[in-house]
């Protein structure tokens, strides 16, 4: 294994991955003749254990060496994947060093493990080469995006699927030829890394680097599940669509009352879009300085991405706006194609204004100036879009819809709107938010 490890060039990295490590270890170490039985099979005990590990949280069934061997063809980021990423496979001399390491990968897949078994006297390769996942009791268990990260998609098939899907084609395939079609081709339906199988993240900025950390539990609201406001949601749908067919789009800053859907709408986007290359990260206020980093990371990636920034205000002594104004429209760098920024906030100027902006007249002569500069943050998204509490009948509107959801709910009509109209004027007035808060009570006080 040591030997086949090292003949690889593009996926060189295979090397050192401490799974593929330890098994190389163990086989050197039983060719070698060692006496120490005992250390070798809890040497093997170690990397079983792993391997399962790796399979309880993946939600892996099948071969799991060659799941987990499919698992860092997936994962493994290198200028080869790159450039396969959403195009597919590339011709010329760096497709022959690709097709060289699948020679070796196909190998390293197919290993025979018996003399090891035989040796050691153990059948913990034998056995995990047609392991039946263990199944929670929760009728909601899916299967997950990565070994790592837990995310259900009603609009997709699960990521475990797809990997061991590909781990299928690989081990199908007659040939290295075969293989490396196998992998470009998923190369360019879903993607390398992270970026490739999951939908959204957020980042985490270290003492070096940023990286990207994959959000495990996503809301799967579409925005058919949102009841009204069809104008905000068209203009939503329409720059959007743009954005993802390579057209001219614009940021968008959602603003108006909370509870009206803001937030749900550009959450719903990445359910719509996400088979379409569509990915979102999301961004805090404090981590404003790190934007322009992280833009310059995404634009070298074939997919298109919305930073999304909820709940968006700065106080007026907070300077972080600056930072979103600059990347926006402002700075030297081009603009990243493949990036735009959508914003929900419950101020329509997102910057606090207060009246000693309006009396500082003796303070700053050129007080105009300043509210300007607070007010140019708005100006620089080209799309904003109004959301309003709704009227009364949107209101029933939204908690008939939502209710309708639910077959438990037994209430007629004209008993779950009485209820509901109770219910908003001690919660908040009129909102979606407040209807759907509504419901969640009513299912919650059925059974007493």
């Amino acid at each position: 294994m040591k030997e086949l490890l090292s003949e690889l060039i593009i996926y060189n990295d295979l090397k050192n991955d401490p799974i593929l490590g330890a098994v190389a270890d163990v086989l050197e170490a039983s060719k070698e003749g060692s006496n120490n039985t005992l250390e070798l099979k809890g040497k093997v005990n170690d990397i079983t254990s792993m391997l399962l590990e790796k399979a309880a949280a993946f939600g892996a069934e099948g071969n799991l060496w060659k799941n987990y061997v499919a698992y860092l063809l997936v994962y493994t980021e290198n200028f080869y994947s790159f450039s396969c990423e959403g195009r597919g496979r590339r011709q010329g001399s760096i497709d022959s060093l690709a097709l060289s390491d699948m020679k070796t990968i196909k190998k390293i897949l197919d290993y025979d493990f018996s003399a090891l078994e035989n040796a050691l006297s153990v059948k913990n390769f034998t056995i995990i080469s047609s392991f039946a996942a263990v199944r929670t009791t929760d009728d909601a268990f899916e299967q997950t995006i990565s070994y790592e990260q837990n995310v259900s998609s009603e609009h997709s098939d699960s990521s475990g699927q797809i990997v061991s899907r590909l781990a299928d084609m690989l081990s199908e395939a007659a040939d290295a030829e075969d293989m490396l079609e196998a992998l470009t081709s998923f190369y360019k339906k879903y993607g390398v890394g992270d970026f490739g199988l999951n939908r959204a993240f957020r980042i985490s900025t270290g003492e070096e680097k940023i990286s990207f950390v994959p959000i495990s539990d996503i809301d799967d609201i579409k925005l058919s599940d949102l009841v009204g406001y069809e104008v905000q949601k068209q203009k939503l749908i329409e720059n959007t669509e743009a954005f993802m067919n390579g057209k001219p789009a614009n940021n968008c800053l959602l603003f108006g009352d909370a509870g009206t859907g803001k937030s749900s709408s550009v959450k719903a986007l990445i359910n719509e879009y996400y088979d379409e290359g569509l990915r979102m990260i999301e961004l805090y206020k404090h981590e404003m300085k790190s934007l322009s980093k992280v833009i310059s990371i995404l634009r070298n990636r074939n997919y298109k991405f919305i930073i999304y920034m909820d709940d968006l205000s700065f106080e007026d002594f907070e300077v972080e706006y600056k930072y979103l104004k600059a990347v926006i429209e402002g700075g030297l760098e081009k603009k990243a194609d493949n990036v735009l920024i959508y914003a929900t906030s419950n101020r329509r100027n997102i910057i606090k204004e207060t009246w000693k902006d309006l009396d500082d007249l003796d303070m700053d002569k050129h007080s105009s100036d300043t509210m300007q500069e607070k007010l140019s943050l708005v100006s620089r998204f080209g799309i904003t879009i109004s959301y309003m509490n709704p009227n009364k009948k949107l209101y029933d509107e939204i908690v008939l819809s939502i209710a309708s959801r639910y077959p438990d709910i037994k209430l007629t009509e004209e008993e779950l709107l009485e209820l509901a109209h109770r219910w908003e004027i001690s919660h908040g007035g009129f909102s979606g938010r407040t209807a759907r808060q509504f419901v969640d009570h009513i299912l919650g006080t059925m059974n007493e």
